[in-house]
């Protein structure tokens, strides 16, 4: 691995890399290192235990957290989410059911619809931020987007899906969302470090998100929901994401039997060489399963592989700055 880290510390160098990268191999720290800083006014590093925001990479918390409440039988992946929803969402077609969220095959209009070559640092939400802050604040932006094509028709990466399976699986389980991924997934793999915290309150240790704009760096606080719920937003470490793999394939967050099902394919997404399952990004072609994040200030990309049980883990508090990091990792590890 000595090769390997000289090679990233030249790389994170010369692309002024700010985050933290962590190696594991089964049980084993193989490699760990941090880079630039969490708080760019004080002047405070990033540290192997910073907390970064993951973006996208909730999308598998929320996944578990559902599929948590499926084993338990309060839903069924055939459940509609009409049947929960009532009359909200109104453009939600009937037809759309626990299963189509989870995939990506609702064709559920998106309220933060990521087309190829969009600008992240460019989006702007149609309400305050400070306004997001639960599960149900949210339907002020989920509402008014037109279906996309019938349910199950093909693959749509949804944000708007995934913030309704966290509005579903609120309502069905009585508790506040963000509370239920904590009991339901984070405790059950021993992620003390891992929760949804509020943007306009971040505690000790946890980096603040920069992104470039005209007139310089700026920190993502006015482009992100102050609190995140189904679709992202939740805070972690490279030590809690370890974790998190480790529980997973074990069977302690849902049943091994569901783990699978959740792993198994439901769409191939050439654009993004992969496949994809249920709250799961998957290889193209092996058995790798990913977790992954963009948002403005945040790029997350965690892979583990069940074959060599190595897990590469790239976090960084910048809007791109994961992706290079992870490119030269991933070629040097196959």
């Amino acid at each position: 691995m000595s090769g390997l880290q000289s090679e990233l510390d030249g790389l994170a160098s010369e692309t002024g890399f700010s985050g933290v990268v962590r190696i594991d191999r089964g049980d084993r720290v193989e490699l760990a290192r941090a880079y630039g800083l969490a708080h760019r006014g004080y002047g405070i590093p990033n540290a192997l235990d910073t907390r970064f925001a993951i973006a996208s990479g909730a999308k598998g918390f929320t996944a578990l957290a559902v599929v948590s409440l499926v084993e338990d039988g309060r839903l069924e992946l055939s459940t509609t989410a009409r049947s929960v929803l009532g009359r909200d969402l109104p453009l939600i077609e009937d037809g759309v059911t626990i299963e189509h969220l989870l995939s990506h095959r609702s064709g559920t209009g998106d309220y933060l619809d990521e087309k190829e070559g969009a600008d992240v640092d460019e989006y702007v939400l149609p309400v305050p931020v400070h306004e997001l802050v639960t599960t149900e604040d949210y339907l002020a932006v989920l509402d008014g987007h037109e279906t996309k094509f019938s349910p199950g028709a093909r693959f749509a990466y949804c944000n708007s899906g995934y913030v309704v399976l966290a509005l579903i699986a609120e309502r069905v389980s009585r508790l506040p969302f963000q509370d239920l991924v904590r009991e339901r997934v984070c405790e059950p793999a021993g992620m003390q470090d891992t929760e949804f915290l509020r943007s306009d309150e971040l505690p000790g240790q946890t980096a603040l998100g920069y992104l470039e704009q005209d007139d310089g760096l700026k920190t993502n606080v006015f482009h992100l929901p102050v609190r995140g719920s189904g679709d992202g937003g939740i805070y972690s470490t490279v030590a809690d994401i370890a974790s998190f793999w480790r529980a997973l394939l074990a069977g302690r967050i849902v049943p091994e039997a569901w783990v699978a099902e959740m792993v198994r394919p439901r769409s191939d997404v050439p654009r993004q060489s992969m496949r994809y399952g249920l709250g799961f990004w998957l290889d193209a072609t092996g058995d790798a399963v990913s977790l992954e994040g963009c948002d403005a200030g945040v790029s997350f990309r965690s892979v583990h592989d069940p074959g060599s049980r190595v897990t590469c883990t790239v976090i960084s508090n910048t809007s791109d700055g994961a992706w290079s990091i992870t490119r030269l990792l991933e070629e040097r590890l196959r």
